[in-house]
């Protein structure tokens, strides 16, 4: 493994008024721990004291108490927690609000992309879940039911997923923006009865036709029985009576109160998907004393959400995010704010804008869709107060430099920390992050998450030494780790935990340095081995987006006779500037000043866009494969699938 120089100046330190406001600070303060770096040891160390003293701070209940907190007896990839217990998710967000000050909370604000607005209070929200509860049992739905949620982010898609744990249902969130073929392959893998979808939504100004897509794709999904549709935009061309269902009218005169369902604390609840390189997408199975548990967790402690805020995360229901932010803020009893559009319609203030709107204090967003909204210049952000916002949140993709400045100063004006956050859909969190009690350095995370026995492995399997590059691993269970794929449990160990006897390989390369902040470095699959020699995709392209013309990125590898590999790139340039050889000779010349020549890029092409999913990852392996003509696997949770061909054009 090489070894990196992470250098880099500490940005922020919370002054002794953000340390005393803190939860985490009042937890330690109520446990009698003296530092952090205590409780970090004790939540890993002592996980039958955490998960519990956890589960107190976030007011998680039973309706019957479990009997120990985790049985590991099958081994690690399996372990069960809080065993014996029973409990729904839904009891623990907005029902233990009733009858408290809370129900006359906002639990929701949303907002539609051409500026239709709602909003649910506690109490609201809490009648809309039994009314489509009930709905739902009309329909035929009960326990262990899966129903896909095929939504755009209306509040609809909350109450759905909440409707449907209250019924013991299991959901399978869908990405909005999933052709009929990509939605068809994950309702047939986990044979949904149920599609709740939408007539359509807006984005950039355009009616997206989302109920014909699930019609389509229930047409190729025997299980599928009904459509349950929201109206939206009001196109419904070819409606089959009898099988759509609207769901105004389905939800129509149902009780305010229905009953919930007594769930086992290993029963699922949502079965979501990830994209494989190669074959069909991976089902990650969750439980309901799993995902809840854990996200509410990091979102409690590392982003210090209270009851008083109000959070933001730019994201879909069908990616982990989703759920995250749902489930996260009520079972926390703050407030959160959907936006159904893109961040850069009708212009490129439209972010800031709910910020200042909605008095969002915790505000979260992938470093792509910053490097995207920085094209527009900071003038867009300087001309909102933002003056709510206390913590920048971050996750989907490694940091640049500039880019994390960029979203510090301009959007923080640097006085908010950016808390960084990493782990996955199987993780149901991340697996590091940072908190608002820790100092900040540029693309950095404080260390591990609370109660995850994170570290960075070698090549052989040893913790990594400070500044050498490793694998990040997890060493002991969590209650969020998956309960396996569904319907493919020997895929899920061999995904995971077929490198080192009971280790969670997680698939990034990470890195400590001297001082203790964390970095990752990119998926351990896109790293380039140049001449002997590994770097992180990442490295190079921070290199190239410190040149005034470039905007966006990308670094691959290709085939090199005399070095193995090479390294070519793929830029999205600054408007104002044209492509041309000698910019790509300069950009060339930078990287290898910036990393060394034998790192020079052989290869610079000039792409309009790179590939994405819709949470903003750039899909490396994708562009790898079109430029190189090879098959580029499943690209179903692309955003953009013409940037793929563009590239394909520069072979």
């Amino acid at each position: 493994m090489e070894t990196l120089v992470l250098s880099g100046e500490v940005v922020w330190r919370p002054s002794p008024e953000v340390v005393e406001r803190s939860r985490i600070f009042r937890f330690m303060r109520r446990h009698r721990l003296a530092s952090y770096d205590e409780l970090y040891r004790k939540s890993v160390e002592e996980p039958a004291w955490f998960w519990p003293a956890a589960l107190e701070e976030m007011d998680v209940r039973w309706y019957r108490p479990y009997e120990q907190v985790y049985d590991d007896r099958r081994g690690i990839e399996w372990t069960e927690w809080f065993c014996g217990g029973e409990l729904n998710l839904v009891h623990n967000t907005v029902e233990k609000y009733r009858g408290t000050p809370a129900t006359s909370r906002v639990a929701l604000w949303w907002e539609g992309e051409e500026g239709a607005r709602r909003q649910l209070t506690y109490a609201e929200l809490d009648a809309e879940v039994s009314r489509a509860a009930g709905a739902l049992g009309r329909l035929g739905v009960g326990r262990g039911d899966r129903v896909a949620i095929y939504l755009p982010m209306v509040p609809e898609v909350a109450v759905a997923l909440l409707a449907c744990a209250k019924v013991g249902a299991v959901v399978t969130p869908v990405f909005s923006g999933f052709a009929p073929e990509a939605v068809a392959t994950r309702v047939q893998d986990c044979e949904a009865k149920l599609i709740i979808t939408a007539d359509g939504f807006y984005r950039r100004g355009q009616v997206v036709p989302m109920w014909r897509h699930a019609d389509e794709a229930a047409r190729q999904c025997p299980s599928v029985e009904r459509l349950l549709v929201v109206r939206r935009v009001g196109r419904t061309d070819g409606w089959r009576p009898g099988r759509d269902v609207w769901w105004h009218e389905a939800t129509v005169g149902q009780p305010l109160e229905a009953p919930t369902e007594p769930m086992g604390s290993m029963d699922p609840f949502m079965i979501i998907y990830t994209s494989g390189t190669t074959g069909r997408p991976k089902g990650t199975v969750h439980v309901h004393a799993g995902f809840p548990i854990k996200g509410s967790c990091d979102m409690a402690f590392h982003f210090d959400v209270q009851p008083q805020d109000v959070v933001f995360w730019l994201t879909d229901m069908g990616w982990m995010m989703g759920p995250w932010l749902v489930l996260g803020v009520l079972s926390l009893g703050a407030s959160m704010v959907l936006y159904e559009g893109v961040p850069d319609h009708p212009h490129p203030g439209r972010l800031w804008e709910l910020v200042d709107r909605y008095g969002i204090t915790v505000f979260g967003i992938a470093p792509t869709a910053v490097r995207a909204l920085m094209r527009h210049g900071e003038d867009w952000p300087a001309r909102y107060r933002l003056d709510s916002l206390r913590v920048l949140g971050s996750t989907g993709e490694p940091w640049n430099p500039d880019p994390y400045l960029w979203y510090f100063r301009h959007v923080g004006r640097g006085r908010c920390p950016i808390v960084n956050y990493s782990g996955g859909t199987e993780v149901s969190g991340g697996i590091v992050c940072g908190t608002v009690v820790h100092p900040c350095k540029p693309c950095s995370f404080a260390g591990p998450c609370l109660g995850m026995a994170a570290d960075v492995y070698d090549a052989e399997g040893r913790p990594a030494r400070p500044g050498e590059v490793g694998e990040l691993v997890v060493t002991r269970p969590w209650p969020g780790m998956t309960k396996g794929f569904w319907k493919d449990p020997q895929r899920y160990v061999e995904t995971y935990w077929s490198r080192w006897p009971g280790v969670w390989v997680h698939g990034d390369w990470a890195a400590r340095d001297e001082e203790g902040f964390w970095y990752i470095l990119g998926r351990s699959d896109d790293t380039l081995k140049v001449a002997g020699k590994r770097v992180g995709p990442a490295e190079v392209e921070s290199a190239l987006v410190t040149h005034p013309a470039v905007s966006e990125a990308a670094a691959v590898g290709i085939p090199h006779e005399v070095k193995g590999e090479a390294v070519a790139c793929f830029v999205v340039l600054r408007p104002g500037h044209q492509p041309s050889e000698a910019l790509a000779r300069e950009l060339q010349d930078l990287v290898a000043q910036r990393l060394g020549k034998p790192l020079r890029p052989e290869v610079v092409e000039f792409v309009p866009d790179l590939p994405k999913t819709r949470n903003a990852k750039v899909m490396r392996r994708v562009i790898r494969a079109a430029y190189l003509g090879q098959d580029p696997g499943d690209l179903s949770a692309l955003e953009n699938p013409e940037a793929v061909a563009a590239i394909s054009l520069r072979r």
